[in-house]
């Protein structure tokens, strides 16, 4: 049995509150956000969620976790879980 050196990814909606990660990866989204039906994948890209970004987890919402808060540079956006789930990150 031996240790394999692969980062563990998880995804944005799995990260505890307080911890930071860096964005890997941003999946794709069949949903579309307001009237405008902006992809919320690109969406996220924009507010600045992109591959090799550092991100914090700052606090979750109760119950069900929703929506959480997480800080991107010197922004803090609220995300609900689905749109967490999109961005897959690797924990520090």
């Amino acid at each position: 049995r031996h240790m394999t050196l692969a980062p563990t990814l998880t995804t944005l909606d799995a990260l505890a509150a307080g911890k930071s990660a860096t964005v890997i990866h941003l999946a794709p989204s069949d949903r579309r956000d307001g009237d405008g039906g902006v992809d919320v994948s690109r969406r996220l890209m924009e507010l600045g969620f992109v591959p090799g970004e550092r991100i914090r987890m700052l606090k979750r919402g109760v119950p069900g976790g929703d929506p959480v808060a997480v800080k991107v540079g010197q922004s803090t956006f609220a995300l609900r879980r689905y749109e967490a789930a999109l961005i897959s990150i690797q924990p520090e």
